[in-house]
């Protein structure tokens, strides 16, 4: 009897791992280049997304402190479904990297699943992506601070410290964005704040 009592009881630490579900300050977008995915890990995982040319993909909707980040929170809601995911492909490139932010940033936001996705693809449908990226013929080496200019002329109403730009490897890796929960855009912290610094960026185009 002692050891089902200290497994019940463990079992029931382990569900408090993680920080509350739905304490968080603000919303970071999350959107990653395509190419760059693909080429420094996608394409060596076999990822589906690198079998189709995308370009800003949404890497996730983040709940946020304003300084620092919730994550694997544990949630009294059903986990995502093979379905929800699944719709999830036409922007998140796989059904394994939609369930991959359920699992470490959704279930922080609580909100269900579906509930959660909504919230993604409405966040995602908010943003004006620079159409010029898709237009590129050819990889191209270019400061961070193009692409972040591109987007904010694409979105007008946001403001230079709304976005960072990020590297990765020497490449151009992510936009992201900083929203309210109400997905309205706002002044992101100190700790998301930190745009690349590279004077020639590779900035690949789309296959």
């Amino acid at each position: 009897m002692r050891w089902l009592l200290m497994l019940v009881l463990s079992a029931g630490l382990a569900r408090a791992d993680g920080e509350r579900a739905g304490d968080f300050d603000y919303y970071v977008l999350a959107l990653s280049w395509s190419p760059t995915f693909c080429a420094l890990e996608g394409e060596a995982r076999g990822n589906p997304q690198c079998d189709r040319p995308m370009g800003w993909v949404l890497h996730g909707l983040w709940p946020q402190y304003d300084d620092g980040w919730p994550s694997y929170c544990w949630t009294s809601f059903q986990e995502a479904t093979r379905a929800q995911t699944s719709a999830m492909v036409d922007i998140m490139g796989s059904s394994g990297s939609a369930w991959h932010q359920w699992k470490k940033h959704g279930r922080c936001s609580g909100l269900s699943a579906g509930e959660y996705f909504d919230a993604a693809r409405t966040a995602y449908d908010t943003v004006n992506r620079p159409e010029v990226f898709r237009k590129l013929d050819r990889d191209v080496r270019l400061p961070p601070r193009v692409v972040e200019d591109a987007f904010l002329k694409a979105n007008p109403e946001w403001e230079a410290d709304m976005l960072t730009i990020t590297c990765k490897s020497g490449r151009i890796q992510e936009a992201r964005l900083c929203l309210t929960r109400d997905f309205e855009p706002r002044v992101c912290g100190q700790d998301v704040v930190r745009d690349c610094s590279m004077s020639n960026a590779l900035f690949e185009a789309i296959d």
